[in-house]
């Protein structure tokens, strides 16, 4: 179906992304390609796709692939079947249908007598009916997009589908639907994706590294044992390293302190025996170089044996190399942060929800925000942070330190370096070396103290607001999460996971990420609905 044979790949500022990359994806297989973010994941898949081409290697296929690409705005100027690539075949049938049978329009439709058809159908069933083909993709929402791009695997009917994290703008409802679709397609799929729930309907796991890439031959769960087996398997040539190295260094003691000991005898004899003083300075010149050759031998083998435990140590996974360091909140549990009596706010003249909202938030409670796509869950965090006021019912906050992390972290400043943005948040005095030490500590080495957080990718912004979150005062009494887990690859998903659950504070979490959710010990929903469901 589609094999790739030793592919290399070049930015085009010459920076080199990957290299040696080869694999076979076979007829019918379900495939998942993960890794960290920047290590080159979406930049293959284009090079599936055909839409760049490699540094060196090859690629073939037996069947031209259908490629549903992350979205970011860059179909904006388009209409929904030019998004699609139907917007000629479509206007030539047109034509057709209206007397002007030309050659030409023949040719552009190639006998595609149904499109129009399982176009309609094909939007019909991922609950796009209201959209129109000519409609410009600038007026559909993110999950809107998404499903356009689903719904062109109806249209086209492709055997081999490439997706870049498809699930990404979806709600929980669209996911379901394209969990299922993975579920019963009888096309071959790569997917990219860092959401573990569509991850464990793949039946192989590439893994892209500096390394290479790597297959492991089972979905999501079993990649992530295998995983930790071999975690399991470098904590112990760690173990090991750091014995020998200590073995080691006992031998170079005792070597010195028998080496003093024999140099001490022999000074003692050569004075006994009245040797000249040339003669006694050539032996003890002699004896030093014997000395320092011999420090020198297990130093060279120290340093060795240093530099191999370094490089062992770089090979955990980042979460393994991390402290967090959260301070337990002030508050005790069970406290009523938020009492929300009868609440509801408004869309211009309506009403927002159908039902008005009454809930409570108990301090150390962890809760999810649920709802479709447009329910208003933005605005309900807003009401519990007392940004807004409900035209509604009646909303009581209590007095507490609450944080609003949103998926951009646009808690930070992008224009301030890693360490100054750092300091922001010392209220308490730290000293410089405290400062970069907690950032040590979640991963931020000397050269990156100086990067501005703007050019951070999506993992090390969040690693930083952790990292500032530790440096305060004291923890937030409540961190509300606003899709916390949209831009983060598989690695800092587990560290942000982590954290939470290290943080004895209250969570709030707006996510359609179940699998996080149970991770982090969700116990508890506040649903909300709109006038559709």
């Amino acid at each position: 179906m589609l094999s790739i044979h030793n592919l290399a790949y070049t930015h085009a500022n010459k920076e080199l992304l990957f290299s040696g990359i080869s694999l076979n994806i076979n007829t019918r297989d379900k495939a998942a390609l993960v890794g960290n973010n920047g290590s080159g994941k979406s930049s293959l898949l284009k090079l599936m796709a055909g839409l760049a081409e490699p540094s060196e290697g090859s690629i073939a296929r037996s069947t031209s692939p259908y490629y549903i690409p992350q979205l970011f705005g860059q179909y904006n100027h388009l209409t929904v079947a030019q998004a699609l690539g139907i917007d000629g075949p479509l206007k030539a049938l047109s034509e057709i249908l209206g007397g002007h049978a030309s050659e030409s329009n023949l040719t552009v439709l190639n006998n595609d007598w149904t499109l129009e058809e399982r176009c309609r159908e094909a939007l019909i069933h991922w609950g796009l009916e209201d959209i129109d083909l000519q409609q410009p993709m600038n007026s559909l929402s993110g999950g809107q997009k998404t499903r356009v791009f689903l719904a062109g695997t109806d249209i086209h009917r492709p055997e081999l589908i490439l997706l870049d994290e498809p699930s990404n703008h979806l709600d929980a409802a669209g996911r379901a639907q394209l969990y299922a679709w993975i579920r019963h397609s009888k096309a071959t799929l790569l997917v990219v994706s860092h959401d573990r729930e569509l991850l464990n309907l793949v039946n192989t796991v590439y893994e892209l590294s500096e390394r290479g890439i790597r297959t492991y031959g089972g979905n999501y769960e079993f990649y992530a044992a295998q995983k930790q087996q071999e975690n399991k398997a470098r904590h112990e040539e760690i173990q090991d390293a750091e014995k020998a190295l200590r073995k080691a260094r006992e031998v170079q003691r005792d070597t010195a302190e028998r080496r003093q000991r024999l140099d001490a005898r022999g000074k003692q004899k050569q004075e006994k025996a009245g040797l000249p003083t040339i003669s006694m300075n050539t032996l003890r010149n002699q004896a030093e170089k014997s000395t320092a050759k011999l420090k020198n031998v297990h130093s060279e083998k120290m340093n060795a044996m240093s530099q191999e435990l370094r490089e062992l140590r770089d090979k955990l996974p980042g979460m393994e190399q991390m402290h967090f360091g959260f301070d337990p909140s002030n508050l005790h549990k069970g406290k009523v942060l938020v009492s929300a009596h009868e609440i509801n706010d408004s869309y211009g003249q309506k009403l927002l929800w159908p039902e008005n909202q009454s809930f409570h938030i108990l301090s150390g409670e962890r809760i999810a925000v649920r709802g479709a796509n447009g329910s208003g869950k933005s605005t309900l965090i807003k009401l519990i942070l007392g940004e807004r006021e409900p035209v509604t019912g009646a909303l009581q906050r209590a007095d507490c330190k609450a944080v609003y992390i949103d998926q951009d972290y646009s808690l930070l400043q992008p224009e301030l370096a890693v360490y100054q943005q750092a300091q922001q948040f010392n209220h308490t005095g730290l000293q410089e070396h405290e400062i970069k030490l907690r950032l040590a500590r979640f991963l931020f080495q000397p050269g990156d103290w100086d990067k501005a957080c703007g050019v951070l990718s999506g993992g090390e912004r969040m690693r930083l607001v952790l990292c500032c979150l530790t440096i305060g005062e004291t923890a937030p009494d409540m961190i509300v999460l606003d899709e916390p887990t949209n831009n983060l690859d598989l690695q800092n998903l587990q560290i942000l996971a982590a954290a939470l659950n290290e943080y004895q504070g209250t969570l709030l979490v707006v996510s359609h990420d179940a699998y996080f959710l149970k991770e982090i010990g969700v116990e508890k929903e506040i649903v909300l609905r709109n006038e559709a469901e």
